[in-house]
């Protein structure tokens, strides 16, 4: 059976020259890590009725989307704030660990790289 995360054998690095793929890795490394930081910072209530429509779902044919309310909903969820999040998007319970292990294997993946510095 075929392996559906596998890696591919000719995965190549970003950049030919070693130190610079190291370098691009550690700022990577350290948006990852920011990232977070800045969302807890933020108050919860920063993508709450903006005015701005960014869904071109909502803003073209005036349809929510499955997608519609899931940043909200995820902010909420961010500060712990358990109501707000579930009445932005019922699915905020599926997606917001999703993404804490997407961002858990890609900080893995950029702490094996800076690790392993080239001379």
């Amino acid at each position: 059976m075929k392996k559906i995360f596998a890696k591919s054998s000719s995965a190549k690095p970003l950049f030919s020259n070693p130190m610079v793929n190291w370098r691009v890795n550690l700022v990577w490394l350290c948006m990852l890590f920011l990232f977070p930081i800045v969302l807890w910072i933020l108050p919860s209530n920063t993508f709450d009725a903006t005015g701005f429509e960014l869904c071109p779902s909502k803003l073209f044919f005036d349809v929510e989307c499955w997608g519609c309310g899931i940043s909200r909903a995820v902010m909420h969820l961010h500060h712990f704030e358990f109501s707000d999040a579930l009445y932005y998007h019922s699915f905020v319970f599926i997606i917001y660990p999703l993404l804490v292990l997407i961002w858990v294997l890609w900080v893995r993946d950029a702490v094996r790289v800076v690790k392993n510095k080239p001379a």
